[in-house]
This record gives C-alpha cells, structure tokens and sequence, in this order.
C-alpha cells in the first residue's frame, strides 16, 4: 500500500478518536490500565483495554468487507477498498458509541454493563478489522472462510457470543438466545 494510503488510513483513526473523545468517551478504561488482553466477556474491563473476546469479531468485519467490496467493487484499486472498509469501522465505532446504541446493546445482547468503548479499544477494533482486510487480500478464499468460522465458532463456545449472535440480537433480539447467553 502507498505512503498516502497510510497517511489517509491515520487521518481516519485520528478523526474516529477525536469524535469520540468530543462525544465524553474515555481514553482508556477508568481503572488507569492499559491491559493487552481481557480474558472475560462481563468483566468490567471489557471493551475499555486493547483487546478482548470480541476484538475477534472486528478481524471478521475485516474478512467480510474486503469480500463484500471486491464483489461490488473489484475494480477499485485495493487501497480505495481499503480506506472505505476502514471509514466504515470508524464510523461504526463512533455510532456503536453512542448512548442510543450502547442501551440497545445493553437491553439486547449479552454485554452485560456495557459503558461503551474506551478509544484506545476502539481504536484497536478498528486496527482489529484492518487485520481482517488485509489477511483476506493475502489468504487463499479457503483460508479467509476457514479464519472466519473460528473467529464465530471458538468465541461462540469460550464466551457464548459472536458477531453473528450480536447482530441477531440487535436486529431481531431472541429471548431464547439470551436464555443460553446468560448460562
């Protein structure tokens, strides 16, 4: 990728963390830590460190955007692909910020005492989802496929969450999938 593809790409992640910090969001988690890895999905430090269960679903946002824009897209250069998947993250994160969304995910998914992201968490998200892409452009169809169906089913397991189960619960939220959600 070009010198100006990642100066666009630290404009953007400068901008996401800037609208956040104006919207009140925290820098980093309250607790004054900066952990690289939160092991549990109702700790309280989830969502505010570096990374967490749900840090893997941003690597399949990765997977799925570069699939979906090279099959509207293709003959955009990979960087323009890129830089859109990207703005998309950033704008998500802010939007998954804001007090209308956290409450839906509070009042609809497993996020129990969800508070929203930390920037620093955001930011790594959306770094999260930059990883997705850019292992999609490299991985055979096959490996992209297989890495994605981890990414769902080992969480899906170890936390009782996943990208899948959240945006059901966001959409169309099951009372019998929280049921098991909540063990």
């Amino acid at each position: 990728m070009s010198r100006r593809t990642w100066i666009l790409a630290v404009l953007i992640l400068a901008a996401e963390a800037g609208i956040e910090l104006a919207m009140g969001r925290n820098p980093i988690c309250t607790c004054g830590a900066v952990d690289l890895w939160v092991a549990t999905r109702d700790s309280p430090k989830t969502s505010q460190m570096l990374a967490d269960w749900y840090s893997l679903s941003h690597i399949v946002h990765g997977l799925l955007f570069y699939a979906g824009l090279w099959l509207i897209a293709r003959r955009w250069p990979v960087e323009r692909r890129f830089l859109l998947a990207l703005l998309i993250e950033a704008s998500w994160e802010v939007i998954e910020n804001t007090p209308m969304v956290i409450d839906r995910y509070r009042a609809t998914t497993a996020a129990i005492g969800y508070t929203g992201d930390s920037v620093i968490n955001s930011l790594s998200d959306i770094l999260m989802m930059a990883l997705g892409f850019l292992l999609a452009r490299k991985l055979p169809v096959w490996a992209s496929i297989v890495l994605l169906l981890v990414l769902e089913i080992v969480p899906l397991f170890v936390i009782r969450d996943n990208l899948t189960l959240n945006v059901i619960a966001l959409i169309a939220p099951s009372h019998a999938i929280q049921a098991w959600q909540a063990g």
